[in-house]
């Protein structure tokens, strides 16, 4: 009996052993999901969501924090729609990853060409940095906001801006050294109030549209300026044909990173998805592509999450959208859900990959 128990406990030793790094807990809010359309509407629509969402092990949800709708007049703020957000996400142990976005238009400076645009960086980085450090100080640890709630859910990571390698959310052409500028001095601004947050860049996507730079040479340009003294994380918004050539843009971003100098850096996947549907696209796959895109993605997750450095992922999106502005976008196909709410197979294939990780 003795010798049958040493046997048991030298093979629960090499199983642990085995298990090792790869088995390592994935860190706090690792899984996440955009759902856009929950901001505007609270009350049982919201409460649903959030429920099935965490059933379905989402843990963080990416959110726009329009800068332009809570400062409404200089020094004059509204947090009402964000407060009760964010208690409602937290009271079912979901935090947030907020996009600091958009600058009041007395903030902005819009020139005849860009003046009908949705959003523009501030003239003043410095007005942003003021903004930045408010919400921390509302929603980060001890923060305002959880004052009295037995179970406090404080924000810890913020992400600046998004996609500004594109012209559509920059000023008349991207420019990385203005970007850099904007993350130092807002960056500055959060950890001033908390000095453990963690700065997250906008999420870089590898567009080829014409108005963008694309991600390697804007990635090089960051570092070059000395970017990793003035973020924690890399966010990469990492639309690609489909799983495989995912995979591929993180190896090479990540070896980038190595080379650049920012080799203690994470990588946060700020936005991974496919369209099943809707406008003519790469990155739409159809019902059966989309399904199978997000599971070998999570796989690809699983497998190389420590050689990436991986920080979390944030799938696009929980539902399909309504059209607006230009039209079908093929953006607004990359739910999980319908339009009606219904499951897609991707569904499904989401659930059983968070499981797996």
């Amino acid at each position: 009996m003795a010798r049958a128990r040493s046997i048991l406990v030298l093979g629960a030793a090499l199983l642990a052993f085995s298990a090792g790094p790869a088995a390592a807990a994935a860190p706090p809010g690792f899984v996440g999901m955009t759902a856009d359309d929950l901001l505007g509407n609270g009350g049982s629509y919201r409460d649903s969501a959030l429920d099935q969402q965490r059933t379905a092990g989402v843990k963080l949800l990416r959110v726009t924090f329009n800068w332009a709708a809570t400062e409404i007049a200089p020094g004059n703020f509204d947090f009402a729609t964000y407060d009760q957000y964010v208690l409602d996400a937290a009271r079912r142990g979901i935090t947030m990853l907020p996009v600091l976005f958009d600058s009041p238009s007395f903030y902005g400076r819009r020139s005849a060409k860009r003046r009908s645009r949705a959003s523009l960086p501030p003239v003043d980085n410095g007005t942003m940095a003021r903004w930045a450090a408010l919400l921390v100080a509302r929603y980060g640890p001890g923060g305002s906001l959880w004052a009295g709630h037995p179970n406090p859910l404080p924000i810890t990571a913020w992400q600046i801006w998004n996609e500004p390698t594109l012209g559509v959310y920059w000023r008349d052409k991207p420019n990385p050294q203005e970007y850099l500028a904007m993350v130092r001095t807002v960056g500055a601004g959060i950890k001033a109030v908390d000095p453990a947050a963690e700065i997250v860049t906008a999420g870089l996507p590898d567009s080829r549209l014409k108005s963008a730079i694309r991600l390697a040479p804007y990635l090089k340009a960051l570092y070059k300026g000395g970017g990793s003294s003035a973020f924690d994380t890399v966010a990469i918004n990492t639309y690609a044909v489909n799983a495989r050539y995912m995979g591929k843009l993180m190896n090479t971003t990540r070896g980038l990173m190595n080379r650049s100098g920012g080799r203690s850096d994470k990588i946060w996947i700020t936005e991974l998805g496919w369209c099943d549907k809707g406008a003519k696209s790469r990155f739409c796959v159809g019902t059966k592509g989309q399904a199978k895109n997000i599971a070998g993605s999570l796989k690809l997750i699983r497998q190389r999450r420590r050689a990436w450095k991986l920080r979390g992922f944030v799938l696009f999106s929980w539902r399909d959208g309504r059209p607006y502005g230009t039209g079908n976008q093929w953006g607004l196909h990359t739910g999980l859900l319908n339009l009606q709410g219904k499951k897609k197979p991707a569904y499904d294939a989401f659930v059983r990959g968070v499981r797996g990780l």
